[in-house]
């Protein structure tokens, strides 16, 4: 599908029980779509909103008002009004995520932990251990770690993982947040080579980027999230 990815109006609001139940209004109005082989990037400064926005999309987040379309498995569907199973189907098949946080299960080992999303979509473990050694070299982590739980690995070493995973499957849509923030200049020229190979692989990706020369060099264009302030009409 060319555009796998389509937001209609979409609004976002924190509700602050500690604060006699205010209302925090997010975004409003947000509205674009995501096509196959491109790398968008959400833009503005921190607290515009551009986080909530990728968490909505993951279905970490609750929608207000909108519509989240999403091709999933040959057939349009809303993830703004999924239920929790539909929810955990499209993380799985079709919606990718690298958060700017590595979050494991104690003692299982790195290599396993990004060849997991391989084996939860039926892959062969030892094949998908396989395709994760590959990436862990790629990223440059240390063979000597692979075996350790990432519990122990510095910020940086952590993040690597945590892309690996991210990239290992093949989802045709690709969140990312942030994912080059710990890293030193020589992986973050990796993670650009692997944003470019997803988008010769027809993958959509939508990403934050607060590295200006990452930006300049993955993005196709840029939605500016300012645009989707409460009470500010979305350009």
């Amino acid at each position: 599908m060319p555009t796998p990815l389509v937001v209609s109006d979409v609004a976002k609001s924190f509700t602050m029980h500690l604060r006699d139940g205010i209302k925090l209004p997010v975004v409003a109005g947000v509205s674009f779509s995501i096509k196959a082989g491109e790398c968008t990037v959400l833009g503005g400064p921190s607290g515009a909103g551009k986080s909530s926005i990728l968490k909505m999309l993951y279905g970490n987040y609750a929608v207000d008002e909108g519509q989240i379309i999403v091709n999933h498995e040959g057939g349009l569907i809303d993830l703004a009004h999924a239920s929790p199973r539909t929810v955990l189907s499209i993380r799985r098949q079709t919606i990718g995520y690298v958060s700017q946080f590595l979050r494991t299960v104690p003692r299982v080992s790195a290599l396993d932990v990004v060849a997991e999303p391989l084996v939860e979509r039926g892959e062969d473990r030892e094949a998908a251990r396989g395709k994760a050694r590959a990436l862990l070299a790629q990223l440059n982590l240390p063979e000597k770690l692979w075996a350790l739980p990432p519990a122990t690995f510095s910020g940086g070493e952590q993040q690597r993982v945590n892309i690996a995973r991210g990239f290992i499957t093949e989802h045709p849509i690709l969140l990312l947040d942030e994912p080059t923030a710990s890293l030193d200049a020589k992986n973050r020229d990796v993670v650009i080579e692997l944003i470019a190979a997803k988008k010769t692989a027809h993958v959509a990706l939508l990403g934050i980027f607060h590295d200006h020369d990452v930006r300049e060099a993955v993005a196709d264009r840029i939605i500016d999230v300012t645009a989707f302030a409460p009470g500010k009409l979305a350009a």
